[in-house]
């Protein structure tokens, strides 16, 4: 019996690697209503939010080796459809006054919390993991907005 179930999980993996993966890949071209085009932000803090939250906040993800391997692709896909569903750092200059303000507060309000970028990814990515002095560089910037 036990061998089946193995058996049988085996066959399902090998399955499932042929679904395809749904890549955040928009375009190479850079929007025209991008954050870094759009707004005036410094470089110190495009660097900071490139490096801890485009690959979930943009139209451009940078995937990781076993991105290609299932059932995490599907996870990462789904953890780049709800953020980019909040907030998309591309599309930022489509964004009402009133949707910035409260994005740039849910900015605020999850680091400070710990909230973001997520655990799962600074796991992986340990340069997405902000020092204290990248969050108060991110404040300052939330509260000049």
């Amino acid at each position: 019996m036990i061998k089946k179930i193995i058996f049988f999980l085996v066959i399902a993996f090998v399955a499932i690697q042929f679904y395809p993966r749904n890549n955040n890949n928009v375009s190479k071209i850079k929007s025209e209503y991008a954050l870094s085009i759009s707004e005036t932000t410094s470089d110190s803090v495009l660097q900071i939010l490139k490096t801890s939250c485009y690959d979930c906040h943009s139209n451009n993800s940078v995937y990781p080796w076993y991105s290609n391997i299932q059932p995490f692709a599907w996870w990462i896909a789904h953890h780049i459809y709800e953020g980019k569903e909040s907030l998309n750092f591309d599309e930022w200059g489509t964004y009402t006054l009133k949707k910035k303000n409260h994005v740039l507060h849910e900015i605020e309000e999850q680091i400070e919390e710990g909230e973001m970028p997520l655990e799962s990814y600074k796991w992986i990515h340990k340069n997405a993991v902000l020092t204290d002095q990248q969050k108060r560089l991110i404040y300052d910037w939330v509260r000049k907005n």
